[in-house]
């Protein structure tokens, strides 16, 4: 505790270890890489986050005026955090500890509509079979939905309306392909095809989709597409 009190604490956005790579009214977005014994500083988080890890790892996270707690880590977790609080955290393992974390800006109105009911979902949790894939609805926290996709090669996310926007996390290395059902039965092509997700994607990489996205999806790679979205109501 004694060893706490003489860190020096900083905002998220001035932790060294927090690269921030996408910001809007409703997230700021970091990419964040702790290498094997190594620690990040002291740092807050005002906000209320979802924290995507990629790849293994373990660490020890200490959070202020509190014990250190170390946890084991797995490619692709996704948990979410409630905000306002001080911490740092040591990679203690072999493997560099990396994780996209996504502060929700809005958290306290999300809150607010939520518990009203204003935001209502009508699956909150449940797994679904898909084309060659799965989707797996992990949890809605702030009433936004948090979802898992598992697509092997060839494997399709069905044409549906999102009526809010989304944002998409890639915990693998794969290649998206989009295309409008609707204009491809009329004209024999693809002649949907849109830059806002397809193509390839890197660990790591993440692409915010605007409201009304109602295109089918295809992993059209070798390799198999995983990747977490955040639906915003």
């Amino acid at each position: 505790m004694a060893a706490q009190a003489a860190m020096p604490e900083v905002e998220i956005t001035g932790e060294p270890h927090h690269h921030l790579t996408f910001e809007n009214p409703c997230v700021r977005v970091f990419n964040v890489q702790v290498d094997s014994s190594t620690q990040t500083e002291m740092h807050w988080h005002r906000h209320d986050y979802i924290a995507v890890t990629l790849g293994d790892a373990e660490v020890s996270n200490t959070v202020k005026n509190k014990p250190a707690v170390t946890v084991k880590l797995r490619d692709g977790d996704t948990v979410f955090a409630s905000g306002n609080f001080a911490h740092y955290v040591v990679d203690v393992g072999p493997q560099p500890f990396r994780n996209v974390t996504i502060e929700l800006l809005q958290d306290a109105s999300l809150r607010n509509s939520a518990a009203s009911g204003k935001i209502h979902w009508d699956e909150e949790r449940g797994l679904e079979i898909l084309d060659r894939g799965t989707k797996e609805i992990l949890f809605v926290k702030d009433g936004i939905r948090v979802t898992e996709f598992e697509l092997q090669p060839g494997g399709v996310v069905p044409a549906h309306r999102h009526a809010g926007p989304q944002l998409l996390i890639a915990v693998a290395d794969f290649d998206l392909q989009e295309n409008d059902p609707g204009s491809e039965a009329k004209t024999g092509s693809p002649s949907g095809l849109h830059a806002a997700v397809s193509g390839h994607f890197r660990s790591g990489d993440h692409r915010w989709i605007h409201a009304g996205y109602s295109e089918a999806i295809t992993n059209a790679g070798a390799q198999t597409a995983k990747f977490v979205t955040l639906e915003f109501p």
